[in-house]
């Protein structure tokens, strides 16, 4: 089931923005599918810093 998505602006670089297209075109993946995941990798890279529960291996 797909999730509500809210509406934002990100600029980006345009070698950003021409290697993204460039993806876009070999996989047909749209290019705002790449923007969140990438956001994921970000978050998850980052998870330590944001606020929630300890989880049983971090205590």
């Amino acid at each position: 089931m797909a999730r509500k998505k809210i509406s934002t602006t990100i600029y980006i670089t345009p070698e950003q923005n021409e290697r993204l297209k460039a993806l876009n075109e070999r996989t047909k993946v749209p290019v705002a599918e790449y923007i969140r995941q990438g956001i994921d990798l970000v978050l998850e890279k980052y998870k330590g810093v944001l606020p929630g529960q300890a989880t049983f291996d971090e205590l």
